[in-house]
């Protein structure tokens, strides 16, 4: 279980449990509260969700029938927390029931492209993620609006639907379309989003940044910061029609868009990973000389193995 879906569940249970008029341990809630900024979020994000299905279960109360009003009567005689606990109680059993229910009733499917590979998923007749070689992801039988990137590059063409917006999960990150062509490269815990046309939302219940066309988000690690950056809308997908550019990419990113892009397995060379790089390429010619990359991005090749060490002088 991730930490946002452990934490979720404990918000849940001290939700259900301060619910109960015969709750105490006042303390302890307290202190899980105190304990991390992420539980207070989270308790306040399940109580603002249950909110409105507490108000309507208490409005719902028939005002002519004996046995409510003297349940009503005897609410208002409760400490004001105990009876207002009751009532959000009973709508999170119903509310994180359908969560519980939402998490585990997806039917997923894995698609998987060797490198070299390009293939084409259609998931309705106006929305296609196009996987570049040495891709994995997920999809969703149930639900053609979700998708989960587990590694690689992928190009995500998509009907915007605003009641329904396509929903992408990279590791613990979400991206959110608003009427897009969008690009999605994800290596270890490096990501890169790109955008040709429409929007896309990283991470809306977090930092919640908008990335408009022309517009690159780039992380580097984990936890590293990320930063906004600008591309060409032209070269957002571009290895789809052969060809990969590089504006002062770390020399890791490049050999792996090259090795996805070529099916020629490139690594980097002892201490140059980070060395930054530009250039612009056709794929089909590596294909055929992998040395060629050389004079190409002024970058030391050579052959080791079966595979191709690339360095910068």
């Amino acid at each position: 279980m991730s930490d946002d879906n452990r934490i979720r569940a404990e918000a849940l249970d001290w939700a259900l449990a301060v619910g109960d008029p015969t709750f105490e341990d006042w303390e302890g809630f307290t202190r899980w509260l105190d304990e991390d900024p992420a539980h207070a979020r989270a308790y306040d994000s399940v109580a603002a969700a249950v909110a409105d299905g507490a108000e309507a279960i208490v409005s719902a109360a028939p005002a002519n029938d004996d046995a409510g009003a003297t349940a009503m009567a005897a609410a208002h005689h409760r400490p004001r927390r105990a009876w207002l606990g009751s009532a959000i109680a009973a709508s999170l059993v119903l509310a994180g029931g359908l969560w519980a229910w939402q998490a585990g009733s997806r039917d997923l499917y894995r698609i998987e492209t060797a490198p070299g590979q390009v293939r084409t998923v259609s998931l309705d007749a106006q929305t296609r993620v196009d996987l570049a070689g040495g891709t994995a992801m997920e999809f969703d039988r149930k639900d053609a609006r979700f998708a989960r990137l587990e590694n690689g590059q992928a190009l995500f063409t998509v009907r915007h639907d605003e009641a329904r917006p396509f929903r992408v999960t990279v590791g613990e990150d979400t991206l959110l379309d608003v009427g897009t062509v969008f690009d999605v490269r994800h290596d270890g815990e490096n990501l890169r989003v790109a955008v040709a046309e429409g929007a896309v939302r990283f991470n809306p219940e977090a930092q919640d940044v908008r990335i408009s066309p022309g517009e690159m988000l780039e992380r580097r690690g984990r936890t590293g910061d990320y930063t906004l950056g600008r591309i060409a809308a032209v070269q957002v997908g571009e290895w789809r029609a052969g060809r990969v550019t590089f504006q002062d990419t770390p020399l890791d990113a490049v050999v792996a868009d090259l090795t996805r892009a070529t099916g020629v397995t490139y690594a980097v060379a002892a201490g140059s990973a980070d060395r930054k790089v530009s250039g612009s390429l056709l794929v089909a010619p590596l294909r055929d000389d992998p040395a060629a990359l050389g004079p190409l991005l002024g970058v030391e090749v050579r052959a080791d193995g079966k595979r191709w060490l690339v360095g910068v002088p």
